[in-house]
């Protein structure tokens, strides 16, 4: 990873946090996005501990809203070039919350800032790069309504969550499609059941149920940025495209995020929502 750089959304804390500092002592300097500008200034100082040398870079955005999706994106293709792009930020809310778009806030902070930020970057990245989406397990169980996207139907949190998951997945497979040939990868991954920030904000019954988990059932933060810095970093992972990884290995997603008329037609409508040329 000398002198390469690796740019990360969510990374200022849990795995996000973790596979940046590891990556940046392995030589990469670190181009992140962050909302909270306190938890970012303790990252950027971890960062230039791990790598002293390189030149870390922060940009603040909101990542829910489409018109800092595009900011932020267009400063990130700033860059010369970008060797490893990872899509790391997201969040599970227990109540339905709607962005300035319309658009129903996990859908727009775990999908869209995925799908914008990457068609923006796409430019940036020679051959080589590596595209690494953080999707979940928790995929597992949900189905796309494409008629409610943005779940105004009988809205709750984890189920919405697992379906902002499955999107992940079914991005990962259709950027991988249209990246075949190029000379980048794009796969997706899940981490484990991670004690994290993940879930602290979401309130309700869900922010209680994941307070008792995760000392009971949760890996660490490190434990569960391995996958992540593998796909990263590893020379294994060079030129596999497609997959979805668990614990550093293929994994086989449910059949529903292996639908690759769904995944086209996820790709078509986000592209809409966005108002981006793909």
């Amino acid at each position: 990873m000398q002198n390469k750089t690796v740019v990360i959304t969510g990374a200022t804390s849990g795995i996000g946090e973790v596979a940046a500092i590891r990556l940046a002592e392995k030589g990469a300097r670190i181009v992140f996005t962050a909302r909270d500008k306190a938890r970012a200034d303790e990252t950027m100082g971890k960062l230039k501990r791990a790598n002293p040398n390189a030149d870390h870079v922060l940009h603040m955005a909101d990542l829910s809203r489409l018109v800092e999706m595009k900011r932020v994106g267009a400063e990130l293709a700033r860059e010369s070039r970008i060797d490893v792009l990872i899509n790391n930020a997201g969040a599970l809310f227990n109540k339905r919350l709607e962005t300035e778009d319309g658009l129903e806030m996990t859908f727009a902070l775990n999908h869209m800032a995925y799908f914008v930020i990457t068609n923006t970057l796409l430019s940036r990245l020679k051959t080589g790069a590596r595209i690494v989406t953080v999707a979940s397990n928790a995929h597992r169980g949900a189905r796309l309504d494409f008629d409610d996207l943005q779940s105004r139907r009988g809205y709750a949190g984890f189920p919405v969550y697992s379906k902002s998951k499955l999107c992940n997945i079914l991005f990962n497979r259709e950027l991988a499609r249209r990246l075949a040939g190029t000379g980048v990868t794009a796969n997706a991954l899940h981490p484990g059941f991670v004690a994290t920030r993940f879930g602290d904000n979401s309130g309700g019954l869900m922010r209680t149920v994941l307070k008792v988990a995760k000392p009971i059932g949760a890996i660490s933060p490190e434990e569960g940025a391995q996958t992540l810095i593998y796909l990263a970093s590893s020379p294994e992972a060079a030129g596999v495209s497609g997959e979805y990884f668990y614990e550093c290995k293929t994994a086989t997603p449910t059949a529903e995020a292996r639908n690759d008329e769904d995944a086209k037609r996820l790709w078509d409508i986000s592209q809409e929502i966005a108002g981006l040329e793909c």
